[in-house]
């Protein structure tokens, strides 16, 4: 009993969460990165829904990443809007890490999507996007760097539209490959349909990249200097990747105004904010 605050992130962890809190007394903090509403885009998994549910309703204290994730826990799982708190994601200072990577080889711009090819992400809408820039450029690639079950019916779509000599897939990364990726990069895109935060655009941003981010993305609420469309909007993406890449002083003003604000993120400023979360719980369950 050597502790004060149970603190359990996402439905794995909430019946665990639930059941230490029982036996201890000690109040439940319970941290949301996504529900099944982001996972399922919609089509949500009762049992994983009622997991979701019971934790929320039993914790003392809810940390969300988002705005968006609140509102969702709030409205979708009717928890009381009083305990529910947006705590922001932050990103790791990238150091030097850039420092031994080459220059990409050629002329031609690079346009990144780097994440889970899966529903959620939004794959589907970076390739619509990528065959418009297409038909109007023809310096640019298009790299989908990910892994997930969508990405058979990616490459089948990329294919049919007859861009594959200009679309590259790489297959799942990890470690220095995911930066020396962005180091690669003119734009980085993330055309998420639901994402409760986001940190990817922020460690594009402090790669020098400009991102281009969906408005219904939780980093969207904390980000000036990116741009941002709906996911949908297959025509609006393709504008934004067209004016950055054609024009420099754009690409440039978002460099430098990204780099700048990117390094306002900080996880020590996150970790003050869950203290206080935990101070309000153990003050909550005092009285």
């Amino acid at each position: 009993n050597q502790f004060d605050i149970i603190h359990a992130h996402d439905w794995l962890a909430y019946p665990a969460g639930i059941a230490a809190s029982k036996v201890s007394g000690k109040p439940l903090v319970i941290h949301v990165h996504a529900t099944d509403f982001d996972r399922s885009g919609g089509a949500v998994n009762p049992v994983v829904y009622d997991i979701e549910k019971r934790g929320m309703e039993a914790a003392d204290q809810i940390i969300t990443v988002s705005n968006l994730t609140r509102e969702t826990v709030i409205n979708k799982y009717g928890i009381d809007q009083s305990k529910v708190v947006t705590v922001y994601n932050a990103v790791e200072p990238a150091g030097g890490i850039y420092d031994n990577f080459r220059a990409k080889p050629g002329d031609d711009k690079v346009v990144t999507f780097l994440g889970r090819i899966t529903l959620q992400k939004g794959p589907e809408y970076f390739i619509e996007a990528a065959h418009r820039v297409l038909q109007v450029m023809d310096n640019v690639r298009f790299v989908m760097a990910g892994s997930g079950d969508m990405m058979e019916r990616m490459m089948r779509r990329a294919a049919s539209l007859n861009i594959t000599d200009r679309f590259h897939f790489t297959g799942f990364l990890k470690g220095d490959d995911v930066y020396r990726m962005l180091y690669m990069s003119d734009v980085y895109i993330m055309p998420s349909v639901s994402e409760p935060f986001g940190i990817s655009p922020l460690e594009a941003m402090q790669s020098n990249v400009p991102v281009i981010i969906s408005k219904q993305s939780g980093v969207a609420e904390i980000l000036t200097h990116a741009v941002k469309v709906d996911f949908w909007d297959i025509d609006a993406m393709a504008d934004a990747i067209h004016g950055i890449l054609t024009y420099p002083a754009m690409s440039r003003m978002f460099i430098e105004k990204g780099r700048e604000e990117v390094n306002t993120f900080k996880w020590e400023n996150s970790a003050r904010h869950v203290k206080e979360v935990y101070l309000s719980a153990l003050t909550n369950k005092l009285n």
